[in-house]
C-alpha cells in the first residue's frame, strides 16, 4: 500500500510540475506578444493631435479653432443655378450631345416620305410635262420617281442617325 501511495504522490508532483511549467510557458508567450507585420496606420486626426502637442511643447501660440459661425459657408455645387449660356452634362451621353457639332439629324425620315414626295411631285411634274409633252402621265410619274430617288429633297437621301440614338 505504501508503494501505491508513493506512486500517487509522485504522479501528483509530476502533474504539479507540468502545470507549473505550462504556466511559465504561457506567461512567457503572453509577455512576448508578436509584433505586427504591418505598421500601424496613422489617421489625419492623430497627426493633427501630435502637431498640436509639439506646438504646446515648443511654446508656440496655439491657434484657437474657429466655430461653425466664423467659418464662411461653401457653395453647394449640387444646388447651383446655371446661367443661360452655360450647359451642364451629368452623363456621358449628355456630354457627347453638348460637345457634338453636328446638326440635329432627323431620326425617322421614312415618316416624312409621303408628304415630301407629294411636294416634290407638285413642283416637278409641270416641268416634266413641258420637257416631255408626248408622254403619258404614268410615264411622267416613272421619270419623277427616278428623279425622286436621286433628289436631295428625299429624306432617305439625307444623312440620318440610328432610330434609337440620343440627339
Amino acid at each position: 500500500m505504501e508503494e501505491r501511495e508513493k506512486r500517487r504522490l509522485e504522479q501528483l508532483e509530476r502533474k504539479k510540475e507540468l502545470q507549473r511549467l505550462l504556466e511559465e510557458e504561457d506567461a512567457k508567450m503572453k509577455g512576448k506578444s508578436p509584433k505586427p507585420l504591418v505598421p500601424n496606420k496613422v489617421t489625419r486626426a492623430q497627426i493633427d493631435e501630435s502637431l498640436r502637442k509639439e506646438q504646446k511643447e515648443n511654446g508656440d501660440a496655439v491657434e484657437k479653432q474657429k466655430s461653425h459661425l466664423e467659418v464662411p459657408l461653401e457653395e453647394n455645387i449640387n444646388r447651383r443655378v446655371l446661367d443661360e449660356d452655360t450647359v451642364e452634362a451629368r452623363t456621358i451621353e449628355d456630354a457627347i450631345a453638348v460637345l457634338s457639332v453636328a446638326d440635329d439629324l432627323d431620326r425617322h425620315p421614312e415618316r416624312r416620305m409621303k408628304a415630301a414626295f407629294a411636294t416634290f411631285e407638285e413642283e416637278n411634274l409641270p416641268r416634266l410635262k413641258q420637257e416631255n409633252p408626248n408622254m403619258r402621265l404614268s410615264q411622267l410619274k416613272q421619270l419623277l420617281k427616278k428623279e425622286w430617288m436621286k433628289s436631295p429633297e428625299n429624306p432617305m437621301n439625307q444623312r440620318h442617325t440610328a432610330y434609337n440614338s440620343q440627339k
